[in-house]
């Protein structure tokens, strides 16, 4: 498909990432799909790496998903390696998908001296083709030997339909040194995670067990990467792997390096909202006053996918009355006669009805805004929860009815 435009909502640069001790980055043009760009990254980690991760839970999951899965709750004293195809998902391709990442990991193993447990492999692009696995083998000699840390080159290599690349780091002051983290992620549609989403790799060389770091992935993924949507598609290929190659001063699961670890995710997450495909708006939708945290999710959510909601946002139009909808369709308690509804400042609707104070026409100058904030209290309890989405414009029908041409 034709390059596409930088989405609006794009950072106005690429961060400045801080070098990660005990990790080298390659990436190369294999020619999976695409001519005339990287299409592969390697990552490769020191002995004494330690790798925690969150995968897809969809039933069609690609074979480098499974096998990852497979991989990621064992510890090990091995290096650790991480190659990433796009152009191709390696998806819905039956045995030959389970060969293909049986071929790649062992090449890579070989080429890097590594135990074939400790290469994790993803792929990213289009369903049902069989992957060219040879294309990539051959330029894993070439990828081995790199060993300049080049993190935009590197998030560009894993892109698909995405128009910027993504990246987020942070950096801990502690009494021994500096812990850095830096992440790259690729991801613009099918995105509703049901676990973690996209492609996403975070990196520290903090010391840290895997049952730490695993803690960390299992308590911030609920929310930043499974708090996004742009489409309400779940991937067959999400996968988010996070790295501590131990080079660096001791983490713990509290205290400043799980805040940091926290802010990439999000960060990295929201960045991902903001290609969203087609999108011209990003949106946060805020919801308190639930009986549970759990049906605080189902009405974010709900109205964070919704159709009607995200098109009218597109249009700029103040439907207040499609948000009402969407709470009501959300399958949580609510009561309308308890129900209050802003969009940023302005209180449209409490105690459900149209509240006195608001005007339609600051409604309609609020959603000319770039970033819009939808906030929701059911009035029934303490339950909250804040999903991000985009909006939905014809742009989206474009990108995706010319995907594979």
């Amino acid at each position: 498909m034709a390059d596409l435009p930088v989405s609006p909502l794009a950072p106005d640069h690429f961060p400045d990432l801080s070098e990660i001790r005990g990790l080298r980055l390659g990436v190369a043009e294999a020619g999976v799909r695409y001519s005339g760009r990287t299409d592969v990254m390697l990552a490769t980690l020191v002995p004494g790496t330690t790798i925690a991760g969150a995968f897809t839970t969809s039933a069609t999951r690609a074979a480098p998903v499974l096998d990852c899965e497979g991989k990621i709750g064992h510890d090990s004293p091995d290096g650790a390696a991480i190659l990433v195809n796009a152009g191709n998902a390696n998806a819905f391709t039956g045995i030959a998908g389970t060969r293909a990442v049986d071929s790649l990991t062992k090449a890579t193993a070989k080429a890097l001296s590594l135990p074939a447990t400790r290469v994790f492999t993803a792929s990213t692009g289009v369903i049902g083709e069989p992957l060219p696995s040879e294309r990539v083998a051959a330029v894993l000699s070439d990828l081995a030997h790199q060993d300049a840390a080049n993190w935009e080159s590197a998030a560009r290599a894993i892109m698909t339909t995405d128009t910027f690349p993504k990246g987020a780091g942070a950096t801990v002051s502690t009494p021994d040194g500096q812990i850095h983290i830096a992440g790259i992620a690729k991801g613009s549609g099918m995105i509703a995670p049901d676990m973690a989403t996209m492609l996403v790799y975070i990196f520290t060389d903090a010391a840290m067990s895997r049952a730490e770091l695993q803690s960390l992935v299992d308590r911030f993924t609920p929310v930043t990467f499974n708090a996004i949507t742009v489409d309400s598609d779940t991937s067959t290929s999400d996968t988010l792997l996070v790295a501590a190659t131990g080079t660096g001063p001791k983490a713990t699961a509290e205290g400043p390096f799980a805040t940091a670890l926290h802010d990439v995710m999000r960060a990295l997450a929201h960045q991902v909202v903001r290609d969203g495909e087609g999108a011209t708006k990003f949106v946060e939708v805020d919801v308190t006053g639930a009986a549970h945290a759990a049906d605080a999710k189902r009405v974010a959510m709900a109205i964070a996918n919704s159709p009607l909601v995200k098109t009218a946002i597109a249009g700029e139009d103040p439907n207040w009355g499609r948000i009402v909808m969407a709470v009501g369709k959300s399958g949580a308690r609510a009561d309308r006669d308890r129900l209050s509804i802003r969009i940023g400042p302005h209180v449209i609707a409490e105690n459900g009805q149209l509240a006195e104070t608001y005007t339609e026409a600051d409604g309609a100058r609020y959603m000319k805004l770039p970033e819009i904030k939808i906030g929701v209290d059911l009035g029934l309890g303490d339950g909250a929860f804040t999903a991000w989405t985009c909006d939905l414009t014809h742009a989206y029908i474009d990108i995706n009815a010319d995907y594979r041409s």
